[in-house]
């Protein structure tokens, strides 16, 4: 198989009846290797020969996305160092997760969803799809610029929409932030913009690696921030307050250089931007499109809502608890989901405009499979370690033992629902594909029908410091019904899945993480607790991660999982290299 991702989904270089019977076929009798020019028929399914294969593609991508997420995790956890893990760093991440939402509402799922596919179907023009991506640009470009301002202006009444007044929670701090931090609408915009243009000329590295250096922009700033002398002022608020400036300058500035370092590596790739106005019929069906997004974004933004409010009504640091272990939860599926969903969605799209379904089904349950093996491993062991990892990683500097204990609760109990959360990421990029934005707008609005009232539940039913843990539960709840519902309807829309194959490579990967578990849980309990909570929590970390790890990954290599033997025989090459 040598040390590469195979180019296609393995089912599909071999007759799908040969695979009814069997659950997870070993492939014995020849390598998995591209067809040859001039086979026809079954085997005729490899990606054109200019495109890059899907695992290069996408083992860059994890190496910058795993640097991305680590540097992103950092200035995290060095927030929490430099001003702590009450009302200054909840206010902070209410106001900071107000761009990335309005950014959505405005454009974001447009532009990470559809523009790809579009941009894809438009090089079939015959001058390669310039002209629609210089319109999509002008008109984007537009937008943004407008709703950036009015967002910036309406401030204080965004922060009444998402911060409970009644709670512990400080409005006019949130409000502060907000104005120093709404700019990013733009910024975000322009990111994504060059982003999907770059993607779908299948150049993936600049997207890949320019938030890193965003993060390291942040560092610097938090950094700054935690020599000056002196707190945040909470009472009085003031916009000027030295540190509160630095800190929401840096974070915007960082967003700002995201999106410039996209500009020359775009120039390279022979684009030249024109302003070009008008609307075409391609515009047309575009707008139709986008405005299913906006809803689907709209309404996912209600259980969001519904969210914060219900986090900000109980202790303070609630919200940056669930912030940070969201961060947490998302690490493993930044490094392997979105990296394969952004190298596939191309693939997918062009299946999709050719009509071959069947190959459209093979990168999905490819796909599928890859994220079971890789993930559910994962999310055990992190239910195991959750509470060692607050703990280990969050009592630097002004943190404390207590907070940074509910942190790594919150990130275990929510463990669970890291591979129905990557599967309805990817099933709304296969939607997304099709050109069908009404579906996924339907999914999440069950999704949040089921969410809205189990939120409301968490004040009712659990005391104020508990009610973080109760809001995890539930958004991990929410992605399993996302996830069985998804499946369904692709099911009803496609036909037939390979369903069978991916519930077989589900399965045995439970058992394997089910042992893992167990070893790590065994592992947990030969430290001496005369150790202190930092060091303790360090050395269960660290030890129940590697044992849990080993067990789960060993196993699955027994069983001889055929959707892990590229990945094992990438390492197995590093290591000798090394």
């Amino acid at each position: 198989m040598g040390s590469r991702w195979p180019v296609a989904d393995p089912d599909v270089l071999r007759p799908y009846d040969q695979l009814a019977t069997q659950v997870m076929p070993a492939i014995k009798d020849a390598p998995l290797v591209k067809p040859r020019p001039g086979d026809t028929g079954e085997q005729d399914v490899a990606a054109p020969a200019k495109a890059p294969s899907l695992a290069k593609s996408s083992g860059r991508m994890a190496i910058a996305s795993l640097i991305s997420r680590i540097t992103g995790f950092a200035w995290k956890l060095l927030l929490v160092a430099a001003i702590g893990a009450q009302v200054e760093n909840d206010s902070f991440n209410v106001a900071n997760t107000m761009p990335n939402i309005i950014f959505e509402l405005l454009m974001g799922g447009v532009l990470s969803s559809l523009v790809v596919p579009l941009l894809v179907r438009s090089q079939d023009d015959k001058d390669g799809g310039e002209a629609y991506t210089q319109r999509l640009v002008t008109v984007a470009g537009t937008l943004l610029v407008v709703g950036t301002t009015i967002a910036v202006v309406a401030a204080p009444l965004i922060t009444k929409l998402y911060v409970d007044d009644k709670g512990q929670a400080n409005p006019e701090l949130v409000t502060a932030f907000a104005y120093l931090l709404l700019p990013q609408i733009f910024f975000y915009g322009v990111f994504a913009l060059l982003s999907a243009v770059l993607n779908a000329k299948n150049i993936f590295g600049p997207t890949a690696w320019a938030p890193v250096i965003n993060n390291l922009v942040v560092i610097f700033t938090i950094l700054v921030v935690w020599i000056m002398p002196g707190n945040i002022s909470t009472d009085p608020v003031s916009i000027t307050d030295p540190k509160l400036l630095t800190l929401g300058i840096g974070v915007t500035s960082g967003i700002v250089a995201q999106s410039v370092l996209l500009i020359p590596p775009l120039l390279r790739s022979g684009f030249k931007f024109k302003w070009r106005w008008g609307i075409d019929k391609r515009m047309k069906e575009f707008g139709g499109l986008a405005l299913w997004t906006v809803g689907y974004v709209a309404v996912s933004q209600v259980g969001y809502t519904i969210t914060t409010r219900v986090l900000t009504s109980g202790s303070q640091g609630g919200v940056t608890a669930y912030s940070n272990a969201w961060l947490l939860f998302q690490l493993p599926y930044g490094v392997i989901g979105v990296s394969l969903l952004t190298a596939i969605m191309p693939r997918m799209s062009r299946a999709a405009a050719d009509g071959d379904h069947k190959k459209l089904i093979g990168d999905l349950s490819y796909a599928s499979r890859i994220s079971t093996v890789m993930l559910v491993p994962i999310s055990a062991v992190m239910t195991v370690v959750g509470g060692s990892v607050g703990i280990a990683l969050f009592t630097l500097g002004k943190g404390t033992v207590e907070d940074a204990s509910r942190m790594g609760e919150a990130l275990a109990i929510s463990a669970f629902a890291l591979l129905p959360y990557a599967l309805v990421m990817l099933q709304m990029r296969v939607f997304y594909a099709m050109k069908d934005a009404r579906t996924p707008v339907l999914i999440m609005i069950v999704m949040t029908v089921v969410k809205v009232p189990l939120l409301y539940l968490c004040p009712a039913l659990l005391s104020p410091d508990n009610i973080v843990l109760g809001v995890m539960m539930v958004n991990g709840l929410t992605f399993v019904v996302g996830a069985i519902l998804g499946q369904v309807w692709l099911w009803v829309t496609l036909g037939n899945l390979r369903s069978k194959r991916v519930l077989g490579v589900i399965l045995f990967t439970v058992v394997a993480s089910v042992l893992g578990v167990g070893a790590a849980w065994l592992a947990g309990q030969i430290v001496p607790d005369s150790f202190g909570p930092t060091f303790h929590a360090w050395v269960k970390l660290l030890l129940q991660t590697v044992v849990g790890i080993a067990v789960s990954f060993g196993v699955l290599i027994a069983l001889k999982v055929e959707e892990l033997k590229p990945a094992t025989a990438r390492i197995t090459r590093l290591i000798k290299r090394g």
